[in-house]
């Protein structure tokens, strides 16, 4: 038998315990519904400065008769064709060693300004514990490709288990151009025995 392998979204909830919530897409917006598709909340574009998605935990929640899943991956095709801005870009947090996924009980829910812009993940007063205080706390995802994939999850699973969830964001320029943009696709790897 193989594993059961779906996508889940980590959003509300408190600190320490997301709401799960399992869905194939999901929309980068300026509150805390990540796994809600539709036009309220979108993100904005600042008069000055760079406006923020709220940031999106994105695990995998592992199910079903295997015995083993492990090294948990993250990676997209190298390019966002978002138009961002000079400085918008998709990141995700980033640790200087180790395993770039969030546990579970580093968790914390998303926070900012409903409806213009989420605190960014580097904030040092209000970012992301989990990854502030690093050297580097955000990668540009468009470096983790098919060859170069981030490592979210080095653990080794035995039975139905959430891992640890990559976390994305948005940034968003004063010079980007407002509308819906295309769909993109992040892929997720996994070793199964």
């Amino acid at each position: 038998m193989a594993a059961t392998v779906a996508v889940e979204y980590w959003n509300g909830g408190s600190d320490g315990t997301p709401t799960k919530t399992s869905a194939s897409t999901f929309r980068f917006r300026s509150d805390d519904s990540p796994a809600t598709i539709n036009a309220t909340n979108p993100l904005v574009i600042p008069s000055t400065g760079n406006n923020y998605s709220y940031w999106t935990h994105i695990a995998l929640a592992i199910s079903g008769t295997f015995t083993e899943v492990s090294n948990i991956r993250f990676y997209s095709d190298g390019t966002i064709a978002w138009t961002l801005g000079t400085d918008g870009k998709v990141v995700r947090g980033a640790r200087d060693s180790g395993d770039q996924g969030c546990p579970e009980a580093s968790y914390e829910v998303a926070t900012g300004t409903s409806g213009t812009t989420g605190d960014y993940l580097d904030d040092a007063t209000n970012g992301h514990t989990y990854y502030n205080g690093q050297t580097t706390p955000t990668a540009d995802v468009t470096s983790d490709t098919s060859g170069s994939p981030a490592t979210i999850d080095s653990s080794t699973y035995s039975s139905a288990d959430s891992t640890k969830a990559v976390v994305l964001q948005t940034i968003v320029d004063t010079d980007a151009t407002a509308g819906t943009q295309a769909s993109e696709t992040f892929t997720f790897l996994y070793d199964e025995i």
